[in-house]
């Protein structure tokens, strides 16, 4: 953002050179990132001085007649001047060029004055014409003075005393953050220097602004009340649209913007002072007088300022005359009503639109003008009604007319001030410093915040509507602390820092840090693919999808114009290519999103996504290379599960849709992984061949069951019993059956079950299979009896004849 320092000064008293004011600015927080000087002559009349022609001798040169002179300019000797103006005369008042002096030309080109010979005449300057100096276009004749000043005056005091200014200007750039929009004004710049100077703002004077008695015949309308909840509105007639006077050109120039017209150029002005962006339509153009804030219908044609035709969204706030629209609100106005070198009769815009629609439209449009820089990070709704006289009486100044009538102002629902409660302690251990209440105080009153109440331990204060980043306590504080100044406050030997917001039990960030640390002690390398994938893979996995496929509006190709329902098929990718460069043994991981559309509402959930394909390890002397199986991926499952405090999980076959085999486990009946060897057709789709094993986590659901809670139990004083069973059952029956039994079974005594080996074959009969399974009892208040085992072992035993209907080898 550029601020004009000249216009800075005529808000507030500046005493301080422009590099203190920049130094300030940077200790608020309005860093600024340079600091230019323009001028409003090219060179800033360096080296011209006020002279007099003391002596005047002419002389013919080839039928040319040149005046040798002598002039004054301040020193003990006069200078030898050759001039080729007919009109320089003895006793004239001039301006001089001293030796040293540029000239600059309107073309661009310059010189520099040197001391030389002319057709034999020495010549120690140059007496100037008003081009010459730079403050006109005339080069008839010298420009000659009537002034009483010494002669040595430097020529730019001359200027000031007769009411022309052409002093140097500094344009000094801030970087402006997101949440200073109070800030991208002048005026917001003056409140931060008034808070640390401690001055008075001067606001520009509406005294003049004096309406002819008779009332406006325009009518507003505001159809959408949450889209403008406030709209000013001004007729002037009888204006004439002209070039502007050199100072309002100045001051525009010095921030970098071209002048236009005085009508348009006092709308910029106004937006550059106040921060308030405004619009002036042609009267004349406002059909039916009548000004209506609706949407149009989507598909709406709109011609705007810079002669583009656009297509409306059917989310675009317009301001528009009875029958079409003429602006788009807050952003950029249109062709057809703008100003025009004949337009006699203006109808004034000053507005306050909601900044999330302004910013909807200015991004679909991929517009970013002055006005949506501003409404986008939210104006004052307080200031139309100032602003729009301001602008009436610098009409009235630069273009004439007459103002008919009061401005109307619709605003159906006011926008109050927020009030948030401090507390004096939070304030002193933020800021590191304990800071007396009444110095308190005095910032928040020069911040235009207001103290409702202070009991000593809190007080209520009310912030105006267009501090838009002041909502809470901790902001309020800032506040202070930025006017106070970083500066003074003293470090402590030893640093520390404080906060007012809780944090939440469960850090997502750091249990996902956790795992990846897990994982990559255990060999894997984690990835990141693209969430934009083929159509192609949903397809495929259209079985397990949530919802309905996500497709994009503007896809980059057909290959890539959905978002993925899952991160198996992207990660598979990856593995294809490592395979292809030769490395087949591969252990990956990724955390990313999976993306669905349900019930019209776009969802998202995050995954974990493991793969783990060719060998257990690379080949070796001391051992040879064996492929990765099942339960190499099952193990990695459990410890993420165990680092996430998850002990207790039900198991059931995986959706067969994915996998060639596998497991899912289930915490309350919800699944939380499912693992396996990715079905070979899948893995076709991406090219890989080998075989791949795949977990999937709902890492969501996963960070629900983690607790930071951590449950001690005392060690056990009694010795723990192992028993062994041979069952031979049916092969359909799966492990998870026979535990549990045992444990629905056994719930006292019964620590763990183990099936240490599997038999099946021909001994045992066609459809039979063999569990050797162990079993751990403990007895935690006393030693267990060989009665007792016995007993339990043959409930064991009936539990399984009875519902398995297992044969007990002996």
């Amino acid at each position: 953002m550029k601020i004009s320092y000249n216009w800075l000064k005529s808000l507030i008293d500046i005493q301080e050179s422009v590099e203190e004011i920049g130094k300030l600015l940077t200790a608020t927080g309005l860093e600024v990132e340079g600091i230019e000087e323009i001028e409003s002559i090219k060179g800033g009349l360096k080296g011209f001085v006020v002279g007099e022609v003391l002596t005047c001798e002419t002389f013919m040169v080839k039928e040319k007649q040149l005046s040798l002179t002598t002039v004054s300019i301040g020193a003990e000797t006069p200078s030898t001047i050759v001039c080729g103006a007919a009109n320089v005369r003895a006793g004239q008042k001039v301006i001089i060029a001293t030796l040293g002096t540029t000239i600059y030309f309107e073309d661009g080109k310059s010189f520099v004055i040197e001391k030389r010979k002319v057709y034999g005449h020495p010549s120690e300057g140059m007496i100037c014409a008003e081009d010459e100096i730079g403050t006109g276009h005339s080069h008839d004749g010298i420009l000659v003075l009537d002034t009483a000043l010494p002669n040595g005056t430097p020529a730019m005091e001359y200027f000031k005393s007769i009411g022309k200014s052409f002093e140097a200007d500094y344009q000094i750039e801030i970087g402006l953050t997101p949440n200073r929009a109070d800030a991208a004004s002048h005026l917001g710049v003056a409140r931060d220097l008034r808070a640390v100077l401690g001055r008075e703002i001067n606001m520009p004077s509406i005294e003049n602004f004096k309406p002819v008695a008779k009332k406006s015949d325009f009518q507003i309308i505001l159809e959408n009340t949450e889209a403008c909840p406030r709209f000013c509105g001004l007729e002037i007639r009888g204006i004439a649209v002209k070039e502007s006077p050199e100072w309002l050109k100045n001051a525009l120039l010095a921030i970098g913007l071209n002048p236009i017209s005085n009508i348009v150029d006092i709308t910029n002005y106004i937006c550059h002072t106040l921060g308030q962006p405004m619009h002036a339509f042609d009267a004349d153009e406002v059909k039916g007088h009548k000004i209506v804030v609706r949407v149009p219908e989507k598909g709406t044609k709109f011609t705007t300022l810079d002669g583009t035709e656009r297509t409306l969204s059917g989310n675009d706030l317009m301001v528009c005359n009875a029958e079409e629209p003429m602006a788009i609100a807050g952003v950029f106005g249109g062709q057809k009503s703008g100003i025009k070198s004949t337009t006699q009769n203006v109808f004034l815009e000053v507005a306050y639109f909601n900044p999330v629609w302004v910013r909807r439209t200015a991004t679909f449009h991929g517009l970013k003008t002055d006005a949506s820089f501003r409404y986008e990070r939210g104006t004052d709704p307080n200031m139309p009604p100032f602003a729009i006289r301001l602008a009436a009486v610098l009409i009235q100044e630069l273009a004439g007319g007459e103002i008919i009538g009061e401005p109307t102002d619709v605003y159906p629902n006011l926008i109050g001030n927020f009030e948030i409660t401090v507390k004096h302690k939070n304030i002193n251990r933020l800021i590191g410093k304990n800071l007396d209440d009444r110095l308190i105080h005095k910032i928040l009153k020069s911040l235009d915040i207001e103290i409702l109440s202070d009991n000593g331990s809190e007080m209520q204060v009310s912030v105006p509507p267009y501090r838009v980043d002041v909502t809470r306590e901790a902001d309020v504080i800032e506040e202070i602390l930025r006017i106070y100044g970083f500066d003074n406050i003293e470090l402590s030997e030893t640093l520390q820092t404080d906060f007012l917001s809780s944090f939440a039990e469960k850090d997502a960030d750091k249990l996902q840090f956790r795992i990846i640390e897990l994982l990559a002690a255990n060999g894997f390398n984690e990835i990141q693919t693209l969430s934009i994938t083929r159509p192609a893979y949903n397809q495929a996995l259209e079985a397990t999808a949530k919802g309905e496929t996500v497709v994009l509006l503007n896809p980059l190709s057909e290959e890539l114009s959905v978002m993925r329902s899952s991160l198996l098929l992207t990660g598979m990718e990856s593995v294809a290519y490592n395979i292809n460069r030769r490395q087949k043994d591969l252990k990956l991981f990724e955390f990313g999103r999976s993306y669905f559309k349900k019930d019209d509402k776009y969802k998202e959930n995050k995954h974990l996504g493991v793969w783990m394909t060719g060998n257990r390890q690379s080949e070796s002397w001391a051992s040879p290379s064996t492929p990765l199986a099942f339960h190499d991926l099952a193990l990695v499952v459990q410890k993420i599960l165990k680092a996430m405090k998850v002990v207790k999980f039900d198991t059931q076959e995986a959706d067969f849709s994915v996998f060639q085999y596998g497991l899912t486990y289930l915490i309350n009946k919800k699944p939380v992984v499912s693992l396996g060897l990715v079905k070979p057709q899948l893995a076709k789709l991406a090219d890989v061949k080998q075989a791949v094993f795949y977990a999937d986590f709902d890492w969501e659901y996963l960070l629900k069951q983690y607790s930071s809670k951590v449950a001690f139990v005392e060690i056990p004083k009694f010795p723990e019993v192992r028993r062994d069973l041979s069952l031979v059952i049916d092969s359909e029956v799966k492990f998870e059956q026979v535990a549990a039994i045992a444990a629905k079974t056994e719930k006292n005594l019964l620590q763990s079950i183990n099936a240490f080996d599997v038999y099946a074959g021909e001994k045992l009969g066609e459809g039979k299979k063999s569990y050797s399974v162990s079993f751990t009892l403990i007895d935690k208040e006393k030693t267990l009896t060989d009665d007792v085992i016995d007993k339990t072992m043959q409930r064991l035993i009936a539990a399984y004849e009875k519902e398995l209907g297992a044969i007990i080898r002996k």
